[in-house]
């Protein structure tokens, strides 16, 4: 499990890195713009379009749903998660470590992740 453990942190800081090297925000689907559906990043020309589509609307209220003070939250969550799970002794080893196997599932593109962890 250790090993695990070690692999989700790293994927954590990594995500963490790309979060915090994004404008921070407030992402906001700001409508119809020259070209498509606009998501301003909150800071005077950063920001970007989609296309002009039901498809290009979706596309834009995602993008603005996971901004990066959103993710920032979900990878504390997820430390605090792991923390709990890593610590939290042999009386429910099994339960935490199936836990960690699901909190990895997402990163299963990744580099170093390992197929048995697969839940």
């Amino acid at each position: 499990m250790d090993d695990l453990v070690q692999w989700l942190v790293k994927q954590l800081n990594e995500d963490e890195r790309i979060a915090r090297a994004a404008t921070l925000g407030p992402w906001v689907q700001s409508g119809v713009g020259d070209y498509g559906w606009t998501v301003d990043f909150g800071r005077s020309g950063a920001g970007v379009e989609t296309a002009d589509s039901d498809q290009g609307l979706a596309d834009a209220d995602f993008i603005a749903a996971h901004n990066p003070a959103r993710v920032l939250r979900e990878i504390d969550a997820k430390r605090r998660i792991i923390d709990e799970c890593a610590w939290g002794g042999p009386d429910h080893a099994d339960v935490y470590e199936a836990v960690l196997r699901r909190l990895a599932l997402p990163y299963a593109d990744r580099p170093g992740y390992v197929e048995d962890w697969r839940p």
